[in-house]
């Protein structure tokens, strides 16, 4: 009976095609925004995951995310390093600043401040120059993405110089980053150094960066920190974690595109329940031919079943290759958010399938109430 139903699928070539190309629009519209979606979550934390070097963040209680700055005290930092189990912590700076270009334009930047002996902090992938320029004088690194938005047009190279605070600064390298949430350059430079392109402060670390000893578990050691001193202390997982889940509960990113997918699921289920149903229509002579054949109800459920499933599996993967292509075409071209796990795929596969049991619903119930008899009276029930 497999057979019958896929031929009698395939004799209806138009509303074939009609069923796939309303479950591959369906999916591609579901998956694309579900994937800008977790791009976007994703660069929330990005400068978390870019600063290597340690293994925790201690910041103050009433941060909420990685820009929610909250200045700690230069005593914060040997509170820190008091605290049995931690091997060492050092400072690092969190701020915007205004950078004021050759020609009088200026640009919004994000400035980071690296511990000025370690460079703990400071960006390790460099595609121009070398980290230890930073010791320098008046010495900044770049991304390559910030170089491009403060000098468009032009190809950024070592010694360009320009002004923060009134102060000059000189860029000694170009690194790689990750693109953040915010777009604005990130400028990289020593603590000291970073001091001098923002106004004063009298609380001026960020964050305190630290690592634990050997064999000592990272999140014990966050717990030793917060019990001794009162500060917050997460891992660089935890809080890109706690990053990506204040956008997620405080913001409205999530309500949008929530809307996106459901206009997706509810378009393509209007779209597929309706060539479906009339594709049943057409085709009720033939079920009845079956059922005066002896076929049961349960056997013509079986073979509508089928014809859903081999739409929604065609359908589901021309619409996921569809976003796949569209995210890795956009990346490249405009920079466009674009994360598709598995997760991602799992959830779009589900609505898919949860859309063709609404779309066959109708059908299957046209098809139970068919009498056999319609074979021999000629005309539609």
């Amino acid at each position: 009976m497999s057979w019958i139903a896929i031929k009698m699928l395939l004799g209806d070539r138009g509303k074939y095609v009609g069923i796939i190309c309303g479950v591959s629009f369906a999916t591609l519209l579901m998956a694309q925004q579900a994937a800008i979606f977790c791009g976007l979550m994703l660069r929330t934390g990005a400068q978390i995951r870019d600063i290597q070097g340690a293994d925790i963040w201690v910041m103050d209680p009433n941060i909420q995310f990685v820009d929610d700055v909250k200045p700690l005290s230069e005593n914060d930092v040997y509170r820190v390093r008091g605290v049995p189990g931690v091997k060492w912590a050092v400072r690092l700076y969190k701020g915007l600043s205004r950078a004021r270009l050759q020609d009088g334009t200026f640009q919004q930047a994000i400035l980071i401040g690296v511990d000025d002996g370690t460079l703990v902090g400071a960006p390790r992938v460099m595609e121009t120059g070398k980290l230890a320029d930073l010791f320098q004088p008046d010495a900044v690194i770049i991304d390559d993405a910030g170089v491009q938005m403060l000098w468009p047009g032009e190809r950024g190279r070592v010694g360009m110089s320009f002004e923060m605070n009134d102060r000059r600064a000189v860029l000694v390298g170009i690194c790689a980053s990750s693109r953040t949430f915010q777009t604005f350059p990130i400028v990289y430079t020593r603590f000291n150094q970073a001091m001098t392109y923002v106004p004063p402060e009298r609380k001026v670390v960020s964050f305190v960066l630290t690592q634990g000893a050997d064999g000592i578990p990272p999140r014990e050691v966050c717990r030793r920190i917060e019990a001794q001193t009162g500060l917050k202390a997460l891992t660089r997982q935890d809080f890109a974690r706690m990053t990506i889940m204040y956008f997620i509960t405080k913001t409205g990113i999530p309500f949008n595109f929530g809307i996106t997918v459901l206009l997706g699921f509810i378009v393509g289920t209007a779209i597929t329940a309706q060539t479906f149903y009339l594709f049943t229509l057409e085709n009720l002579k033939q079920f009845g031919t079956l059922k005066a054949m002896g076929a049961t109800n349960l056997r013509i459920v079986g073979m509508i079943v089928l014809q859903a499933a081999m739409v929604g599996v065609i359908g589901f993967g021309l619409g996921i290759g569809a976003a796949a292509i569209f995210g890795e075409l956009s990346k490249g071209a405009s920079k466009l958010a674009f994360y598709m796990p598995w997760e991602v795929m799992a959830i779009t596969a589900g609505l898919v399938a949860f859309m063709l049991v609404l779309s066959s619903v109708f059908s299957v119930r046209r098809v139970l109430v068919l009498e056999p008899a319609i074979v021999f009276q000629g005309v539609n029930a």
